[in-house]
């Protein structure tokens, strides 16, 4: 019988760093903030769409709020992001 190893080198040691979806939704939320893409990306559909409406009803000054969002996500340390918006799902900044 063949004793099956793992391999532990591209294993991360951190629970939180496999679901960790900080550098997309921050990089999303600068560059499509107005259309709440960030905001589906972390699961938050309802806010996407109330960003989706607050950008049509601002004629797109409402995208502001997803170019700081995307900024503030990018700021955070990984496990800080992870536990204020995957895991206790805060909806806005």
């Amino acid at each position: 019988m063949e004793q099956q190893t793992t391999e532990n080198w591209n294993q991360s040691s951190q629970p939180y760093q496999q679901e960790n979806k900080k550098v997309l939704a921050g990089i999303l939320g600068i560059l499509l903030g107005g259309f709440g893409i960030h905001k589906f990306i972390l699961g938050y559909t309802q806010e996407g769409i109330i960003q989706i409406v607050i950008t049509i009803v601002t004629c797109g000054i409402g995208s502001i709020i997803g170019l700081i969002e995307g900024i503030i996500y990018l700021t955070k340390s990984d496990e800080e992001f992870y536990q204020t918006y995957q895991v206790g799902k805060k909806g806005w900044f």
